[in-house]
């Protein structure tokens, strides 16, 4: 038999003596590496939970043009492409007309409906998003003034970009509800409303949804304003620093659990280990009579402590997925990702917890007089 399997027995031999003693200590471990890889993984998943719930305020990115002339589709379509796909959750382009109902003015919105669900997702529609080109959705304050409901017909009019009049007949699909200034426009497909105005590839906004904060958005930004001619990138101020404010805070907070529950996993260690220290005695003082060295003695008891360390963080790095695997669903309703990095992280926290844990019990144990010992005192 070689050493090392030597001292491996040795080691697990005397674990298993002390079964009810090491229990504790191995409980004290595993709990504290759940919470570590628990909590450090919600820690490093919590930005992406976060920004994707933070979508659902709206859109957090708007480009506009950078000059006085209109805003080009093509520009657009070249700062969309700019955007990690991954991190893009919608871009919805908007162009703004004025028509009349009924020799009133009002102003006509042109977009793309799929990607209005998708950018402003708090958009209330009694009714449903118009399917057809001839289907129109009304703003609340627009539909009160002109008292029409779901269902009715409305005829627009208005002036084409080449100064010729044109008049349609359009039938309200849905009345949109915000509680802000959507509700004074009225909103047909794009392509309508290019169709109508006898021209096309020209917008005022595009607002975009992407799932990002922080620096990471205002890099985007950047890269979109010095990569695309004619478009100024702006961040919604208001989202994006809100956003950062209440990641930082959760980050934080992750960040001062972790340590204590770190800091109260040593003190039961430590605890348990000059239990077994003290029991111990006798058979410390025999050994050292024997002629072991502190060196050995000290292997011997670190030994212990390091392997609880370690099986202690492989129980942990188990059951922290599944702890922040629960709390993912339950907090955002949505699975958190595996990271395999936290797997020898946790271990090698672990075990090394556990050996500061045990440095004095170690010395104590270091300190036996196996003379006084063996006397009995």
């Amino acid at each position: 038999m070689t050493r090392q399997r030597m001292y491996l027995k040795m080691i697990t031999s005397s674990l298993m003596r002390r079964r009810s003693r090491m229990l504790v200590a191995l409980l004290a471990v595993a709990i504290g590496s759940t919470i570590l890889s628990g909590l450090v993984t919600i820690y490093y998943d919590v930005p992406r939970q976060m920004a994707q719930e933070f979508r659902s305020y709206g859109a957090n990115l708007l480009l506009v043009s950078a000059d006085t002339n209109p805003l080009k589709r093509e520009s657009v379509n070249h700062a969309r492409a700019i955007i990690p796909s991954g991190k893009l959750v919608g871009l919805t382009p908007f162009r703004y007309e004025t028509v009349k109902i009924n020799n009133q003015p009002f102003m006509a919105a042109g977009t793309d409906f799929s990607q209005v669900q998708k950018t402003s997702p708090y958009w209330l529609v009694s009714g449903s998003y118009p399917k057809a080109e001839n289907e129109v959705l009304l703003g609340q304050t627009v539909a009160a003034a002109l008292a029409l409901n779901a269902g009715e017909e409305v005829m627009l009019n208005g002036i084409d970009s080449f100064e010729k009049p044109f008049s349609e007949k359009f039938k309200i699909s849905g009345i949109l509800q915000t509680g802000g200034s959507e509700e004074e426009c009225l909103y047909l497909t794009l392509s309508k409303l290019e169709a109508l105005m006898k021209d096309s590839g020209f917008l005022d906004v595009a607002e975009c949804s992407v799932s990002e904060s922080g620096k990471g958005l205002e890099n985007i930004a950047n890269t979109i304003s010095a990569n695309v001619e004619g478009v100024n990138p702006r961040l919604v101020k208001r989202l994006a620093k809100s956003e950062g404010t209440v990641l930082k805070k959760l980050q934080s907070l992750v960040y001062i659990v972790t340590l204590v529950v770190l800091i109260l996993t040593m003190v039961c260690v430590a605890t348990t280990m000059m239990a077994v220290v003290a029991e111990r005695r006798q058979e410390i003082g025999l050994k050292k009579s024997l002629g072991a060295s502190n060196q050995s003695i000290v292997g011997e008891f670190l030994g212990e402590g390091l392997f609880l360390g370690a099986l202690g963080g492989i129980l942990g790095v188990i059951l922290g997925f599944a702890f922040a695997q629960a709390v993912s669903v339950n907090v955002f309703a949505r699975s958190i990702s595996f990271q395999p990095l936290l797997v020898p992280v946790t271990i090698l926290v672990s075990v090394l917890v556990t050996g500061l844990a045990c440095l004095l019990p170690v010395r104590s144990a270091t300190e036996v007089d196996p003379a006084l010992v063996l006397k009995g005192e």
